[in-house]
């Protein structure tokens, strides 16, 4: 029998429920995340995702059993991949976009059907979701998003916001969350705990550098360049790197667009470029230069200081939110070398050659 019968409503709306217990609210169970508060019960957990475009306002409550969910849909990388890591990929029965997978563990359990490609985010197979008959679908809330097509799953629709986090350590604390719905709270926190020590222990090999070099971020696309708020998780990395971000006074958390003018007129002598490659093809300066010839007016081009993330070889959608501490090592061994020595090996982010 599944375990989300003790929890369902009557009707094949979203499964979301009020705590079946009585019990005074304690104190909020989550220490970076501010998308979602987690409150202890007797018989499991309550959970109070907030709207991050109207903070005075709840996406939903949601209770969790403390034996967690049987079955689960994910439709993000960064949410199977924590059942993945936690050894608990059985309950995990569907996932979209199964063409892009990179981790060759997943791969093979699309390949022989164990866990099956449910779609894409424009076009979900509900008719195989509806035959899965899923305890939860995890999805990743959008501004603009509606999720009203998914309740005729039957299923408890849980907005899994982690990517909408404006700090590092606040988007791996998901971690946690998936640790609750799957029986496994204490091993979780075992793995973020160790996370935030290595991360906070990076951070401080680089609070006191003099010198801190200036960074900005990202390409243009379809004619509009997004750079990062000053408020974002990547500003954070940026700055506990012991660097120092163009845009760190913005008071944004998301991307917002600049013209190329504007950012060659405040970015032109940055030290470091940061950028991401999705092509199968390795980025060159030379790619570059014939995708936009205004790339090659900035002091971090002709330096050959553009540090870049192959998307692709390294499953960095699949990996990077639980991995901070890798990201900020990354950063570290590009603008302080000298803090972690020749020998280490980056994971994600090399300077371009």
């Amino acid at each position: 029998m599944s375990l989300m019968l003790t929890v369902l409503l009557a009707s094949c709306a979203s499964k979301t429920v009020k705590e079946p217990v009585s019990a005074q609210r304690g104190e909020n169970l989550m220490r970076y995340a501010r998308n979602v508060a987690v409150y202890e019960a007797d018989s499991g957990y309550q959970m109070e995702v907030l709207n991050p475009w109207d903070t005075a306002v709840l996406l939903g409550s949601y209770f969790i059993p403390k034996e967690g969910f049987g079955s689960v849909i994910c439709f993000s990388s960064t949410q199977w991949s924590v059942f993945l890591e936690l050894g608990e990929i059985n309950r995990v029965k569907g996932l979209l976009e199964g063409r892009y997978v990179h981790d060759q563990r997943m791969i093979d359990l699309l390949a022989e059907g164990t866990v099956k490609d449910v779609g894409t985010e424009t076009a979900k197979n509900i008719e195989l979701m509806i035959s899965m008959h899923p305890d939860v679908i995890l999805f990743s809330p959008y501004f603009d998003g509606n999720q009203d097509n998914l309740k005729v799953t039957g299923a408890m629709l849980f907005p899994f916001a982690d990517y909408l986090e404006t700090t590092p350590l606040g988007r791996a604390e998901w971690i946690r969350i998936v640790g609750m719905m799957t029986g496994r709270r204490d091993d979780a926190d075992a793995w973020f705990n160790d996370i935030e020590t290595r991360y906070d222990a990076l951070k401080d090999l680089c609070s006191d550098v003099e010198s801190r070099p200036t960074v900005f971020s990202d390409l243009a696309f379809n004619g509009q360049w997004y750079v990062a708020g000053g408020q974002s998780y990547i500003a954070q990395l940026f700055k506990d790197a012991g660097a120092d971000y163009i845009w760190k006074d913005d008071p944004s958390t998301a991307s917002f667009p600049l013209d190329s003018e504007t950012i060659l007129a405040k970015a032109q002598h940055a030290d470091f470029w940061r950028v991401t490659n999705s092509s199968s093809l390795p980025m060159t300066y030379e790619s570059l230069k014939r995708e936009n010839a205004v790339y090659a007016l900035f002091d971090a081009f002709k330096n050959h200081h553009i540090l870049v993330c192959d998307i692709q070889k390294t499953g960095y959608f699949e990996k990077s939110q639980i991995e901070p501490d890798v990201l900020l090592a990354d950063f570290i061994a590009i603008f302080h070398p000298e803090k972690l020595g020749e020998e280490y090996q980056s994971k994600y982010y090399h300077l371009m050659e």
